[in-house]
């Protein structure tokens, strides 16, 4: 199936709130759900007395989350479709010289996107270059995801395979790359107006999988889309898939869910951008926080790649 294009207001809601997650949870990273402060002083400035993350990083700034999400969306956009090669320099750019970071300071990188990283830079191809065993499965190819959902414009199959390639770079485990293509799906439906839009991914993402036995393995037996689940905020991907669901399921409004997101401890940073991108295609750009985006830095890197993105949403079909 192929569903509308998003609108202006879909784009920017998915890709502000995304950037807006990441920047809100970089000070409470690490932290336990009892350290954090109350709910409703999770703000893009904490409280002076809180022991923040990452001190020396000014408010409003992102991460590894962001910065990585933007790198994608670009190369998507500059060639059209995914060039695994294209993506593989970026992200040497970015971890060397800090392209898509704010400041171009790169504070905060996983260690299995690191080890892949140094791998393409030994030549290696980038679609080969990703943690293949079962301990490479932590969220960092999932955390850029959404890119994929906010530049595609094809079936439901080609949007998975899309998820798919892309998580091949950095995290090659079949557990990652099917999370990846839960997560894209599912946004694609929160986008298209869908009340029940995991039960359509799910029924999606099994049905193009049905002849892959490994990857359904790891989606009935490790993954467990149906099952109940409780989300603990931690880097393990497919935690980080289940937290982002929980939080869009009990929370409305963008800020609640960033800010639940982020009390559920640990990767909060990464939660918060995963959650808030899903949550941004379904609230849309009104639903965005206008304090929080006076306080969101690095406007001179993200708005161009923005402008960029609406203009290949809007552009007719032939």
């Amino acid at each position: 199936m192929t569903t509308p294009p998003l609108s202006p207001s879909q784009l920017a809601g998915g890709f502000y709130g995304l950037l807006l997650g990441d920047a809100v949870g970089v000070p409470y990273e690490f932290h336990y759900p009892n350290n954090l402060p109350p709910l409703d002083q999770l703000d893009m400035i904490p409280p002076s007395d809180f022991p923040r993350a990452h001190r020396r990083v000014p408010t409003g700034t992102w991460s590894d989350d962001g910065a990585l999400a933007l790198a994608l969306l670009d190369s998507l956009l500059d060639c059209g479709q995914f060039d695994a090669e294209d993506f593989g320099r970026r992200l040497i750019d970015w971890y060397e010289h800090g392209r898509y970071a704010v400041d171009q300071v790169v504070f905060d990188v996983g260690i299995q996107t690191a080890e892949s990283i140094r791998f393409i830079k030994q030549k290696i191809p980038s679609l080969y270059a990703g943690g293949v065993t079962e301990r490479s499965n932590g969220n960092g190819s999932l955390m850029r995801a959404l890119a994929c959902v906010l530049w595609h414009r094809g079936s439901d199959d080609a949007l998975i395979t899309l998820a798919d390639q892309q998580s091949r770079v950095t995290h090659s485990h079949i557990r990652s790359r099917v999370c990846c293509a839960l997560y894209c799906v599912w946004a694609r439906y929160v986008a298209a107006g869908d009340l029940d839009a995991w039960t359509t991914a799910v029924r999606v993402v099994r049905e193009h999988y049905q002849h892959n036995e490994t990857a359904t393995a790891e989606l009935e037996f490790h993954i467990r889309p149906e099952d109940d689940i409780i989300g603990t905020g931690s880097g393990y991907v497919v935690d980080s898939l289940r937290s982002a669901k929980q939080v869009f399921d009990q929370q409305q409004d963008l800020k609640r869910s960033i800010q639940a997101a982020i009390a559920l401890g640990h990767d909060t940073d990464t939660t918060a951008c995963i959650a808030g991108g899903v949550v941004g295609l379904r609230v849309g750009q009104a639903g965005l926080p206008i304090e929080w985006m006076q306080q969101l830095r690095g406007l001179e890197i993200c708005e161009p790649i923005f402008k960029k993105l609406v203009a290949h949403q809007t552009k007719p079909t032939r």
